[in-house]
């Protein structure tokens, strides 16, 4: 049945006064996450962690749809959180619902966070920002780092066996890129993660060689601060994403999404690093043990 004239007019006027399409975009990418985790129960056990995982980020971007909409002076600290969840849905589920749901909580997120009410309280000019700040964040992310990690760092070769490297903090920033390559090492070429960022901060940092005929080393530090075209070069990565989803990322394994939000971090982080490189190093409390 439809609408009486003037039961339109009040939904319309209740529509420009918040964010109402950010709610509903972050309402339907939380839908279609939820789609495939609630299949039948034998497709649910094949998915593991990843579909119960789907199910817990696909409830949480409904929910923060419907703060946008009745809680809209929330909406900055929502549109915050619901892009996090948006951007680690492809790490965390089915490729962040084959792309889809992820993609229309990034979208509904970035209008959510530009919305602003007009002098009339609907949306104003702010319409035009809310539309394109979605593709100004992939257009801004995605190609920065694209075909960056495409090859090694020429002249430079890693060891054979990946050093062990604990850290409790992993916290980048300027993250631009993670990809697949290869890395010359004295035994051939060994499948690594790429990941570039403009800088990054480990806290309680351990790194413990494991060269083959060699006494084992152990470098030590309080906190290492790198900085300047930060490229690293792991083998395995693991660690609880905002400490509390915990992942392991391999070359051959579970990808690392393609763009990650610059306050994302990691703790209780273990990695298999091959090499790294940056332009600046610092550390505090500096100490190498055999």
């Amino acid at each position: 049945m439809l609408l009486r004239p003037d039961a339109r007019a009040a939904f319309r006027s209740w529509r420009r006064t918040r964010p109402f399409w950010a709610g509903l975009l972050l309402m339907l990418g939380g839908t279609e996450l939820l789609v495939v985790p609630l299949s039948p129960l034998t497709v649910l056990v094949s998915l593991g962690l990843g579909g119960l995982a789907a199910i817990g980020i696909g409830l949480a971007l409904i929910a923060a749809g419907q703060f946008l909409w009745w809680l809209p002076s929330a909406r900055h600290y929502v549109s915050i959180n619901a892009l996090i969840l948006s951007v680690l849905s492809f790490a965390a589920t089915n490729l962040g619902g084959f792309l889809v749901g992820m993609l229309l909580g990034i979208a509904g997120s970035a209008m959510g966070f530009g919305w602003t009410p007009g002098a009339s309280g609907g949306s104003g000019g702010s319409k035009g920002l809310a539309v394109l700040l979605p593709l100004a964040l992939l257009a801004a992310l995605v190609p920065a780092g694209t075909g960056r990690a495409e090859a090694a760092p020429q002249g430079l070769r890693a060891a054979a066996v990946p050093a062990a490297v604990t850290t409790t903090r992993f916290a980048p920033h300027g993250f631009a890129f993670a990809g697949v390559g290869q890395l010359p090492t004295a035994e051939g070429p060994v499948k690594v993660m790429m990941l570039t960022m403009g800088a990054a901060s480990l806290t309680d940092y351990r790194m413990t060689t494991r060269d083959k005929g060699n006494p084992e080393l152990a470098l030590t530090a309080g906190k290492l601060d790198l900085s300047g075209h930060v490229t690293l070069y792991l083998t395995r990565f693991s660690g609880c994403l905002e400490g509390l989803l915990c992942v392991t990322f391999s070359p051959d394994g579970l990808p690392v999404p393609p763009v990650i939000p610059p306050f994302v971090f990691m703790t209780r982080v273990t990695a298999e690093q091959a090499l790294v490189t940056a332009d600046l190093i610092v550390a505090d409390g500096l100490r190498l043990t055999v």
